[in-house]
């Protein structure tokens, strides 16, 4: 077992509304990851996985609120720290943030070296202009991007070049973890690409020690990371080894996701694709039991009637189900 860079018990957070209603994004939220290790987080849109990644960060902000639970980045737990000690002692060193559109985080009126400067400045005020210029000169070159970015300002790089520039800045300061939030769904096949190789190559050099990469692509979770765990409704349904979740899914909300959608690794299918009916729940108001219940065809009134286990199997794997592994099985085999 390998050194230990993120740990989460019980995470909860909510939104409050202008109305003062409590919206529970995030409830009981727990994982580990290890060094050298990557983590994907996958579910439909509305799930939590942004919320999340928001939250793992310890920077909370209006109208995002800490509940409770434990983060803890290499035995040092942030939860409940001050916002600015967050952002001068954990934000770009302990956790970087690759947010949704990270394409459109730079700021237009500087260069990039500026930016750059800015964020090295918050955490080590002394360092020179010129040492901040050679950092990112290396930096960059590893990355793929020529010297001239660093003179440029964002509207004069194309869309891939902005992601990669962002995951350079992002990753600058060598954080032991990085959580990235859809940073190729914007992209060309061929930008995708190379910003899922150059993340990787990161983590290959020890740029960064370890990876949560979000997005509701479960096949390309699968060419990505490690491990994957799916989110439905601020929970975790089910969480395991990538080739596990993809090819052998537990939990009926995992195996709807995987019907949903097209894996090339499967060859060409046979029958069509499957929807999952209906629509996730209101968070103001978690339903009790089971939160998948009134869309699963495999559901009985006790799923809706009582507190859904989390079922540990001797190989690490999880799933959030009144079937045991056995019956799921026997149910899926009979379909």
């Amino acid at each position: 077992m390998g050194k230990v860079m993120l740990e989460v018990k019980n995470l909860k957070t909510k939104y409050v509304t202008r109305l003062r209603e409590d919206v529970y994004a995030v409830d009981g939220v727990s994982l580990k990851i290890e060094e050298g290790k990557s983590l994907g987080v996958a579910g439909e849109s509305g799930c939590g996985k942004s919320t999340l990644a928001l939250s793992l960060m310890g920077y909370y902000f209006p109208p995002l609120h800490y509940m409770s639970g434990d983060i803890i980045v290499d035995g040092k737990n942030i939860s409940g720290m001050k916002p600015d000690d967050v952002r001068r002692n954990v934000l770009g060193t302990e956790i970087a943030y690759i947010p949704q559109a990270a394409m459109n985080a730079l700021n237009p009126t500087q260069k990039i070296i500026r930016f750059i400067e800015d964020v090295i400045h918050v955490h080590d005020p002394g360092m020179s202009k010129k040492d901040v210029y050679d950092l990112a000169k290396e930096r960059f070159g590893i990355l793929g991007l020529p010297e001239e970015v660093l003179q440029k300002h964002a509207v004069e790089l194309s869309g891939g070049m902005k992601q990669r520039t962002v995951i350079a800045i992002s990753t600058i300061l060598s954080p032991k973890v990085l959580i990235a939030d859809e940073p190729s769904s914007a992209l060309d096949v061929t930008s995708q690409k190379m910003v899922i190789k150059m993340m990787r190559d990161l983590m290959d050099k020890g740029y960064i020690k370890s990876m949560i990469f979000i997005t509701h692509e479960l096949p390309l979770l699968y060419n990505v990371t490690d491990d994957i765990m799916v989110m439905y409704a601020g929970q975790i349904v089910e969480k395991g080894s990538a080739r596990e979740m993809v090819f052998d899914p537990l939990h009926p909300y995992t195996k709807g996701l995987m019907g949903s959608i097209i894996v090339p690794e499967e060859g060409v299918r046979e029958n069509k694709l499957t929807a999952i009916p209906g629509t996730p729940p209101n968070l103001k108001h978690p339903p009790k039991g089971c939160r998948f219940a009134d869309r699963c065809k495999y559901a009985t009134p006790t799923c809706s009637g009582m507190e859904v286990p989390t079922i540990e199997m001797p190989n690490g794997r999880e799933y959030r189900c009144l079937m045991s592994e056995r019956k799921i099985r026997e149910v899926y085999e009979n379909e």
